[in-house]
């Protein structure tokens, strides 16, 4: 950590996401998805941070116990489950919620018996084909849970595979498949992410499962997180190192890609890639140098990118830049890179530091 290269977590944003989702899905409980490191943003900040969630979700045991060690007592949930006795029984000590998906859980549940404190997700594949039971499949399921030892009601749930596509009729497919196969059946539901909740408000049924959003980010292409009123929690910056005075014709950065078209100024900037600042932006990329727009100059490397400065003779060493955030969408930055927000805000590493504020 180094050169003043800096993650600012807005917590306060945070929270409004958060009231946002409850706005949005006045009728439903609110597992917030804070796996991947809290998106990115730390996983212990943001876990403290949403005590009034119903839950908190992760995908593995390893972030489960890094929400329980930040004194998180509530319930949680272990989205892709557990593999072999092992994690079981980890999943068991933590009271980890745990959804099952495949035929070799069950197996391991219907051996050891479930602690009273857990609760079971049964996960039910109704298009997407990456996890869960096909639903058709359901009721048969219900049956054998409800031998086992301990077991509560389960909550049945699914995944959208197109929810960030209205014009889609996956969604609504997958939603008729999942009514017509647990119609008669007891138990909550959980069908909507992010993208549901804003796309597709009627699968907002007892469980919303919203990740990106609580983010400030939009999981719909096109769109930024101020479409619907959400706020950016991290704001990537660093500091102008130089700024130099080169003449038309210089060439700038690795490979000598990029030509200065006139005299003008390049400014050095404190990121690069060994930060998570993506190797593939393309020239032209916007970031901001003073609260001012500026834009990329050539090749990302390691530790360094180089700015195009016209316009912004006062630019000195020490100036703020930001990379995306508050005044500039991650969105936006993503689309410059051929990337989703998700791979921009979750590759952020481990040399740069998070600074809640």
């Amino acid at each position: 950590m180094s050169r003043n290269t800096t993650a600012r977590i807005d917590l306060s944003a945070l929270q409004h996401n958060f009231a946002t989702v409850r706005r949005l899905a006045p009728d439903s409980r609110v597992a917030s998805v804070v796996k991947a490191d809290g998106y990115g943003h730390g996983i212990q900040r943001i876990a403290r941070a949403l005590p009034d969630s119903d839950l908190l979700a992760v995908a593995t045991l390893g972030e489960a116990q890094s929400v329980r060690d930040s004194g998180w007592r509530g319930r949680l949930l272990l989205l892709e489950g557990y593999t072999g006795r092992n994690e079981f029984m980890w999943a068991r000590k933590l009271d980890a919620d745990f959804v099952l998906h495949h035929p070799s859980q069950l197996e391991i549940l219907e051996a050891n018996g479930c602690c009273s404190r857990q609760h079971v997700w049964l996960k039910l594949d109704t298009g997407m084909h990456r996890l869960g039971f096909p639903a058709r499949e359901a009721a048969s399921l219900l049956q054998r849970i409800a031998r086992i030892s301990g077991v509560h009601e389960p909550v049945l749930m699914t995944h959208f595979a197109c929810a960030d596509d209205t014009d889609n009729d996956m969604t609504r497919e997958q939603a008729a498949l999942f009514d017509q196969e647990t119609q008669s059946l007891p138990g909550q539901r959980s069908l909507a992410n992010s993208a549901a909740v804003l796309n597709f408000p009627e699968t907002c049924r007892d469980i919303v499962r919203p990740g990106v959003m609580l983010y400030g980010i939009s999981p719909i292409p096109g769109r930024v997180g101020s479409d619907h009123g959400l706020q950016p929690v991290m704001t990537l910056e660093c500091q102008l190192l130089a700024v130099n005075a080169c003449r038309a014709g210089d060439r700038v950065g690795y490979g000598a890609t990029w030509v200065c078209p006139e005299d003008m100024l390049i400014g050095v900037a404190g990121i690069g890639y060994g930060d998570g600042y993506p190797r593939h932006l393309r020239s032209g990329a916007p970031v901001l140098v003073n609260g001012q727009p500026a834009r990329l100059a050539g090749r990302v490397s390691m530790d360094l990118i180089t700015l195009d400065l016209r316009g912004l003779d006062k630019a000195e060493v020490g100036d703020p830049v930001v990379l995306w955030g508050a005044g500039l969408p991650v969105e936006t930055v993503a689309e410059w890179a051929g990337a989703i927000p998700y791979e921009l805000i979750c590759g952020v590493t481990g040399r740069v530091r998070r600074k809640s504020v």
